[in-house]
Formats: structure tokens, C-alpha cells, sequence
């Protein structure tokens, strides 16, 4: 008698972007996701360094431990979304929004985040180490970071 064994499914990274896609552990650098909906997605795990994400609906996603580095973010919704030790070294977020996002040891060095909004959002542990805050809302939804704000809010 065979017994059928239990075998991960794993993310098809050829899948069109869109709401709730599973992209977890995928290697998708250089590209561009300008406007697209991937609320709900799962990019858990994976690479998109110098890619493009400009007014992207990422709001909800699972971008744990995700590698964002260089990335063109600015204007995008990371509303509500896991970003839990992901890396977005020298990534332009102007604009974006973390409103409740789940920000626990993230890394924004170097970041252009002018503007961002972190109403609700959990920065335990996050690294700003060089990150530009002017003009952000800070996590209590009514402080605004002044425009010399360099690796924290002032």
C-alpha cells in the first residue's frame, strides 16, 4: 500500500503579479511593479533589489525577511503589511505609507523615507542609521519629523 507524502508546495515565481500572489523565496531583481496590486501578497523571503515599486499596492503582504534593497518605493501602500527583518538598504519610500505595519528589525539604511507615513506602525528594533525621515509622520499619528531628521525623528 503507497502512502502519499507530504511535499511542500512551493511559490511559482512565473505567476502574473497580482492580489494574494505567492512569490515567497523568489529572486525577482531589476523589474518593475509600478501601480500593481499585490495586496495580500506573499514576497516572504525573497529578492527584489533595484526593482521598482512606485504607487504598488503592497498593503497586507508578507514581506518577511524580503530583500528590498535599492528599490524605487515611493508612493507605495505598505499598509498593515509584515516587513519583519526585511532589508530596504538605500530605498527610495518617499511618500509610502506603513500605516500599522508590522516594521520589527527592518532595515531602512540610507533610506529616503521624506514623508512616510508610521501611523501605528512597530519599529521595535528597526535600523534608521542614515535614513532621511523629513516631513514623516511618526507612529503616534500626529508628530512630524523635522527636516533635519537623519536616523531619527527630531
Amino acid at each position: 500500500m503507497l502512502t502519499a507524502l507530504a511535499v511542500p508546495v512551493w511559490a511559482d515565481c512565473a505567476d502574473a503579479p497580482k492580489p494574494g500572489v505567492d512569490w515567497r523565496r523568489c529572486v525577482m531583481s531589476k523589474r518593475d511593479f509600478t501601480g500593481v496590486d499585490l495586496s495580500g501578497a506573499r514576497l516572504k523571503d525573497g529578492r527584489y533589489m533595484r526593482s521598482t515599486f512606485a504607487e504598488t499596492d503592497l498593503s497586507g503582504a508578507d514581506l518577511r525577511r524580503t530583500k528590498f534593497i535599492e528599490v524605487d518605493a515611493h508612493g507605495a501602500n505598505f499598509d498593515r503589511a509584515r516587513l519583519n527583518g526585511a532589508d530596504l538598504t538605500n530605498a527610495n519610500l518617499a511618500g509610502a505609507s506603513f500605516k500599522d505595519a508590522n516594521l520589527t528589525e527592518t532595515a531602512f539604511y540610507g533610506a529616503n523615507m521624506t514623508g512616510v507615513d508610521f501611523t501605528g506602525a512597530k519599529l521595535h528594533d528597526a535600523i534608521l542609521t542614515g535614513a532621511n525621515l523629513a516631513g514623516a509622520r511618526w507612529v503616534d499619528g500626529e508628530t512630524i519629523c523635522a527636516e533635519d531628521s537623519v536616523s531619527q525623528c527630531n
